[in-house]
């Protein structure tokens, strides 16, 4: 398959839908930089697990590592102090009135692509690259599909120029997501995900499972388990 000459930005958080988002921009992009945000999250472990990724996809993948470049990290702490949420404050997570769980940061997707198309545009980057699902998510109304499609529209006129952000994941349950990084990257990039990845609301990286580390009860957790389980029980099937 001949590489798309576009340069693209992917939001790598460190964590398992990201780092599979990496690996297909990587299989299809000639340049690919990606970029992190700070933003007070509970589970910031996962900035420390994105050099990590980063390194083992270079080490093991060669072709991949020629088209790996730059990496920024952007402070928004700012979000954790305007926002009320249990991702960034120590509470219980529930669900609340309005119907979304209260791990929901008001605003956090719409702000994430605005900077990164800012970072993207001084670096000459067309394609945004983000793991928003609207298959099994957490019901967060900025990882619909219409939501991103409409703020293409607006970073597009904004600025100027063609802006394109790529969902892969958007219509794959997690099991599909599985499936996708095997098919990507065979076992070598389904291990990295699990020893190095993090999806955890809590934070845990004590204990290890299966399909990687976490607490094991926290709503990212249960969907990470039970689409490894999903896919794993389909290769067996």
């Amino acid at each position: 398959m001949s590489l798309d000459p576009r340069g693209a930005l992917v939001l790598f958080s460190g964590g398992q839908d990201s780092t599979a988002c990496l690996a297909w921009a990587l299989e299809r992009h000639a340049h690919v930089e990606t970029i992190g945000f700070d933003y007070g999250q509970r589970h910031r472990v996962e900035l420390d697990c994105r050099g990590r990724v980063r390194q083992g996809i270079s080490e093991v993948f060669p072709l991949w590592a020629g088209r790996l470049a730059n990496d920024h990290l952007l402070d928004l702490r700012l979000l954790a102090q305007i926002s009320d949420s249990a991702l960034t404050e120590p509470r219980a997570i529930e669900m609340q009135a309005s119907g979304l769980p209260n791990t929901f940061v008001a605003g956090r997707n719409l702000l994430f692509f605005s900077f990164a198309a800012t970072i993207a545009y001084r670096r000459n980057l067309s394609v945004l690259v983000g793991g928003m699902c609207e298959t099994d998510y957490s019901g967060y109304p900025d990882c619909r599909d219409n939501t991103l499609k409409a703020l293409q529209v607006a970073l597009s006129l904004g600025m100027a120029t063609p802006m394109t952000i790529e969902t892969p994941l958007m219509w794959l349950d997690k099991a599909r997501t599985w499936a996708l990084t095997q098919a990507l990257g065979g076992d070598a990039l389904c291990e990295l995900i699990v020893e190095h990845t993090h999806s955890c609301y809590l934070g845990e990286r004590e204990h290890r499972h299966a399909w990687g580390y976490g607490c094991g009860a926290c709503p990212a957790c249960e969907l990470r388990r039970k689409g490894h389980e999903a896919w794993r029980a389909g290769l067996a099937g």
